[in-house]
């Protein structure tokens, strides 16, 4: 009865003062709220920031973390606005102007931007990412005196900074001067021989210059790098097609819509390319894409009716035929090919009208009487995707501007808690409620114990063993607070129960309130030190606990981070998770994610062989296993034991985790230039 009334004394005491907004500890739902944010968890983060709001309107962190909230979930206006009101409240922020900058981008105000980006450098003269930001509005606003100016200073302050060249080699080109840009492009090659953006780049330049046979072998290189990037092998069809290889131009648009099946350029000009070695019903499937996503696209109809035509169906080919006439009543073509249509038909008449229509056209352009003659194009082989000149029906189209196909010019740098890694290992398993939609299902994880657990009923939805974790939607939200309030009177009634402090500890864990979850997982490992689950997630929220310490400073929304007071991440910490992980496998031996949890643990500790022994046991528990083959992987790469690490790469890319191809190559290359 005494350890029931303290127990009500307790909640009373950490849950009363957040019913008042006077009373709320900001300080530690501000916590709770960059956490949130931290771990993407946007609509959730929102919420605590709205309690702190609330409750010290006067504060400007709520202000920009709300903003950085909502400007990830693409709410720009919201976005701008509170950025606006925490530089209100503080002006000395460079992240505010930074994110409000973004925002206002988002909305194509790229004037307030510069103006943001340029105050923000003069508090953070030397900060890349301003610069960066900087540069790409000047480039939109067309500005490029200013944007090649702000691209020196910025190369000046990161001579090593690769995106800087690339950007210089669009100014360049901008400017006509096609001497700079080839040699930024190639110090961009020499910096960074790794990033198929710097490939890309010089491919497209040597496009620019005619240069086909070089673009194709650049394209190819990016292609290399970045394998699921669609609009390399657009480009490379182009440098092929201008070379005339028709059928590697075909392949290269196949593989573009095997990654991105709506890609508009790439099924109009695999059509084109299909009528051309007369693929007529395939070429027609794609004509009939691109009518789906334009259905006033003339062009397309026009192509569409030409091979209608020579398929046979001659009604649906008059049919298209007379949707350009109406629209378009002095294309010629279209009368001529539509009257040898209605004559097949035995339409006489129809075909007759359209032929002395025909003639007497020509007759007036032969006397003077038509005013403008609508020709093709000087360029016999392509048109922009603007084009409306329906005498250049037969050319492939690209892209109004490099933007659609070209990475780097569109790539804003805004996200602070966005972290410049390349590679990375698969993470941590949790047991949860929610996980990722995923296209193609790597694997079912499953546990016999969890899967009785489940069985039972006993918890408020269906436990979950997933590394692939997702945001709560704002029902969901409401749901846990509202599970978290029911389970609390389950507990008062109950207060040996382990599954009713665990159940609560996943509430919490949810909701992104580690302190309260982990205070939830000592109670229950305290009810039943047998009950494994909790050791297993105790040991997961420490460790995002450490990940969000270890964040880069440039997350912190202060100006200066006072080293000395900042916590640090030791050793020590990794080994009490390790040692939680530890218990897991002790009580269930069979646990597969145990052993992966721990592997990862170890490999951040820098045990790699320690890790290695990990992850061969949870190869051993699950041969289908992806996520461990991928980490086994990377780490026999660290230890210099490529060829076996490259194969277990191979592996896990066989089992669904696509990007171990892209990591592959990128190894490959390595090993390939340390062997010459």
């Amino acid at each position: 009865m005494i350890r029931k009334l303290l127990y009500i004394l307790y909640i009373i005491g950490v849950y009363w003062p957040l019913s008042l907004h006077a009373q709320i500890n900001t300080d530690r739902v501000m916590t709770i709220g960059r956490n949130a944010l931290y771990f993407e968890d946007y609509v959730l983060s929102i919420q605590y920031f709205n309690q702190v709001i609330n409750a010290k309107p006067y504060l400007a962190e709520p202000y920009f973390y709300r903003g950085l909230a909502k400007m990830n979930l693409d709410d720009y206006q919201g976005a701008e606005n509170d950025c606006t009101e925490a530089i209100k409240r503080n002006p000395f922020v460079p992240n505010a102007y930074q994110i409000r900058g973004i925002s206002r981008i988002r909305q194509e105000k790229f004037k307030d931007a510069i103006q943001d980006y340029e105050k923000a450098l003069k508090l953070d003269p030397e900060n890349i990412s301003l610069w960066h930001n900087l540069a790409l509005c000047r480039m939109r606003e067309e500005d490029y005196a200013l944007a090649k100016a702000d691209l020196d200073t910025l190369i000046r302050i990161a001579p090593r900074y690769t995106d800087a060249y690339l950007m210089r080699t669009e100014v360049s080109l901008k400017q006509k001067d096609t001497l700079q840009a080839m040699t930024d492009a190639d110090r961009a090659i020499e910096m960074d021989r790794y990033n198929s953006d710097t490939w890309a780049s010089r491919g497209m330049l040597f496009m620019q210059r005619e240069k086909y046979a070089d673009a194709e072998t650049d394209l190819t290189e990016a292609i290399r790098l970045s394998v699921r990037n669609a609009g390399l092998f657009i480009n490379r069809a182009l440098a092929r097609y201008y070379q005339n290889n028709l059928r590697g131009a075909m392949q290269d648009y196949d593989f573009a819509l095997d990654i991105d099946r709506n890609n508009f350029i790439g099924h109009y000009n695999r059509g084109l390319l299909r009528a051309q070695v007369g693929d007529d019903n395939r070429a027609i499937e794609d004509f009939d894409f691109v009518l789906k996503v334009e259905p006033d696209n003339m062009m397309a109809i026009f192509n569409r009716g030409l091979l209608r035509d020579k398929t046979g169906d001659y009604s649906g080919a008059i049919e298209d035929y007379t949707a350009v006439i109406d629209e378009y009543p002095n294309f010629l073509t279209g009368y001529q090919y539509r009257a040898q249509a209605r004559r097949k038909i035995g339409d006489l008449r129809g075909a007759d009208e359209d032929e002395f229509k025909v003639l007497k056209a020509q007759l007036d352009a032969q006397n003077g009487k038509t005013s403008q003659k609508q020709t093709a194009s000087a360029d016999d082989k392509t048109r922009k995707k603007s084009d409306k000149n329906m005498n250049n029906y037969r050319k492939i189209i690209v892209a109004d501007s490099e933007d659609e196909t070209t990475k780097y010019k569109t790539d804003y740098r805004g996200r602070v808690q966005d972290r410049n890694v390349t590679i990375l290992p698969q993470p941590m398993f949790a047991l949860t409620y929610y996980e990722k939609g995923e296209e193609v299902k790597r694997q079912i994880n499953y546990s016999k114990y969890i899967d009785d657990l489940n069985n039972r009923h006993v918890l408020p939805l269906r436990l979950l063993i997933t590394n692939n974790e997702t945001s709560l939607t704002e029902e969901q939200v409401k749901l846990h607070f509202a599970s978290i309030d029911e389970v609390t009177e389950k507990i008062v009634k109950d207060p040996d129960n382990v599954v009713h402090y665990y159940a609560r500890a996943t509430d919490f864990y949810l909701v992104q309130d580690f302190d309260n979850a982990l205070s939830d997982l000592d109670a229950a490992i305290e009810c039943d030190s047998t009950f494994f689950p909790a050791y297993f997630m105790r040991a997961l929220i420490h460790y995002k606990q450490l990940e969000y310490r270890k964040r880069d400073t440039e997350a912190e929304y202060e100006m200066k981070v006072d080293n000395n007071s900042q916590q640090q991440v030791r050793v020590l910490d990794y080994a009490a998770i390790r040692r939680d992980l530890d218990e897991v496998i002790r009580l269930a031996p069979d646990f597969t994610y145990a052993y992966y949890n721990r592997g990862n643990i170890l490999a951040v500790m820098k045990d790699y062989h320690a890790a290695l022994v990990d992850y061969n046991k949870a190869i051993e528990l699950d041969s289908r296993f992806s996520d461990a083959y991928y980490n086994r992987g990377l780490t026999n790469v660290f230890l210099g034991n490529n060829r076996q690490g490259i194969q277990d790469l191979s592996k896990a890319g066989e089992l669904g985790i696509f990007s171990a191809y892209s990591v592959i190559k990128r190894f490959t290359s390595v090993t390939e230039t340390k062997d010459k």
